[in-house]
């Protein structure tokens, strides 16, 4: 690739892919077919659970579960504020009110150690957000909402082919989700899916996603409040393709994690990335950040320099209880989660794909080596 022009991200679609999704075209079947339920079942089984519900997007899988477990005004919503904003809004749409707790500084996940003293009469659960594709602490999660009642939602939209001691991401707590947008392991266009092992949610779901509609199908008879979230049938086709390699593309994300964590590993104005032990990591971005001694200022003018090198790159996440209109809903402000705040302010998101050459990583190491020196 030439190192004028190194994208933050790029997807793998292979003739195969294309192929499939051509297929459906040519077939006359463009909703509601064969190629959304046969990705459903493959999804499933590539979770290790016994439901999956195809939709168009992973904020909508969320927002499905939101409504499912009825959490509704009155209600509170553990979680974290390092995380995409849709973990947040999903709750805000429900008119349910979300709870932040602080990040463990390694994993950036969810700090289970704070979490039962966030617990109130009014928690009706916790959502966990499996952060960069590293699993949050979700056993000792499992074990809280348990002892108090709570449901336990995964947002496994970054961690699709990762596990904890030896299970799947989306395998746990009540129910999960994943996205499919451009820059996930595997990818729909856009999309996302609700997976579980009960039935009964992901037939509400199933419902909700079409309009209401019952179980029986018929397409004028409506049971529920519903949304049109259906995810149509080349997006499927493509998903389908997509997740017979879905090995293939871990590994090649795991590959080029790895050229990343051999060069810059003596670095030390750079913190890299940890895998906890028991974690198997499907990689989805590769996002460093600057030693605490290192400024947002000073972050700023790394992600310029970088961008002056051709290398693409972006702070990565800003804290969701500093987003203009969150402060604004929810009174949050600077200082209240201490930790989310240190890591958002010295982030980088680095070009991050599986389509990656050693000479890719070599330059954009090179580059960052450089710019970080030079402050």
């Amino acid at each position: 690739m030439d190192h004028a022009d190194i994208p933050l991200a790029q997807h793998d679609v292979q003739p195969e892919d294309i192929d499939a999704v051509v297929s459906v075209l040519k077939s006359g079947r463009l909703s509601l077919g064969p190629k959304t339920e046969a990705f459903e079942r493959a999804l499933a089984a590539a979770a290790g659970v016994q439901h999956a519900v195809a939709v168009n997007s992973g904020t909508s899988a969320l927002h499905l579960l939101i409504r499912a477990f009825e959490i509704g005004p009155g209600d509170e919503v553990i979680t974290t504020p390092f995380s995409f904003i849709a973990s947040t809004n999903c709750i805000l749409f429900e008119r349910a009110t979300p709870v932040f707790v602080d990040i463990d500084p390694e994993t950036l996940c969810i700090d289970v150690s704070l979490v039962k003293r966030a617990i109130t009469s009014c928690t009706k659960a916790i959502l966990a957000v499996d952060v960069f594709g590293h699993p949050a602490q979700l056993p000792a999660l499992e074990r809280i909402a348990r002892a108090h009642s709570l449901r336990l939602i995964e947002d496994s939209a970054e961690s699709l082919g990762s596990s904890l001691e030896g299970r799947k991401c989306g395998s746990f707590g009540d129910a999960a989700i994943f996205g499919f947008y451009p820059n996930k392991q595997i990818t729909t266009g856009e999309g996302g899916a609700v997976v579980t092992d009960d039935a009964r949610i992901a037939e509400l779901c199933r419902s909700m996603a079409d309009q209401g509609r019952g179980a029986e199908g018929a397409w004028l008879h409506h049971v529920r409040l519903g949304y049109n979230y259906r995810l149509d049938e080349m997006s499927a086709a493509l998903g389908l393709s997509q997740l017979g390699r879905l090995r293939e593309i871990v590994a090649a994300r795991a590959r080029v994690a790895s050229w990343y964590l051999d060069a810059l590993s003596d670095v030390d104005e750079v913190v890299l990335p940890q895998v906890a032990s028991a974690v198997e990591m499907s990689w989805f971005v590769f996002v460093v950040r600057l030693a605490d001694r290192f400024s947002r200022a000073d972050r700023d003018r790394v992600l310029a320099a970088l961008r002056q090198s051709g290398v693409d790159c972006r702070d990565y996440f800003e804290p969701i209880h500093l987003q203009p209109f969150i402060r604004k809903a929810l009174g949050t402000m600077p200082g209240q989660f201490p930790v989310t705040e240190r890591v958002g302010e010295r982030t980088i998101a680095l070009p991050f794909f599986p389509t990656m050459a050693p000479a890719d990583v070599e330059h954009i190491a090179h580059a960052l080596t450089e710019a970080v020196r030079r402050r």
